[in-house]
């Protein structure tokens, strides 16, 4: 157990809160003619760091998604498949849920503004914790140490009170090197352990 109280839970969104599932989207650009296998060739290829950055908005990022495709398809297609992507966790809902009412809990998130809106439309994300730092706003993504700064000067946090859950090892070096605790997440148990192991109550 640390030496400092942990007050502060921190959540990554992604595959953590809720899983990607990008098969309509996969379906509708191979329907019009581009060979896409993984979600990966997708993202690797539309700029979606300068989306989810703040400097590339949601229609320039809907218009390198079409052009993917042979047969660009329209723009309302793109739209909704890319808004439909989202597998919730229900178990890592229950556990923030839980959390908040012992815990001061927020959301930090690599995120672009479309994914954010449908993200507060279908879970209410936005009413989960006390408070959200999208990268999109901040204008920075993780691993960045800036987009940390503007989590601890938002919110307040005693970095040694803090700790911050997200699926990348890499997210989790970058905020151990400004004294948070940090749990690279592979599943609900094994979160719920290590949140344990740092004296969190999660019941």
């Amino acid at each position: 157990m640390s030496e400092h109280t942990v007050k502060n839970v921190v959540f990554d969104i992604g595959w953590v809160l809720v899983h990607l599932a990008p098969t309509p989207l996969l379906q509708l650009l191979r329907a019009h003619g581009a060979e896409v296998e993984h979600l990966e060739h997708v993202m690797s290829r539309i700029n979606l760091n300068e989306h989810e950055s703040g400097r590339l908005d949601g229609a320039g990022l809907l218009f390198n998604i079409a052009n993917l495709a042979p047969r660009r398809p329209s723009p309302e297609l793109v739209a909704a498949a890319w808004a439909d992507m989202f597998d919730p966790q229900p178990r890592m809902f229950r556990l923030a849920e839980r959390l908040r009412s012992r815990y001061q809990v927020y959301l930090l998130s690599n995120v672009g503004d479309l994914h954010w809106v449908e993200l507060q439309r279908r879970f209410r994300l936005h009413e989960l914790g006390h408070g959200v730092v999208t990268s999109f706003e901040a204008g920075v993504m993780k691993p960045h140490p800036d987009i940390y700064v503007q989590t601890e000067r938002r919110f307040s946090l005693n970095p040694a009170e803090t700790v911050f859950i997200d699926d990348r090892r890499e997210n989790i070096e970058a905020v151990r090197v400004r004294r948070w605790h940090g749990i690279v997440h592979a599943g609900h148990n094994e979160t719920v352990g290590a949140l344990r192991a740092l004296g969190v109550v999660t019941e």
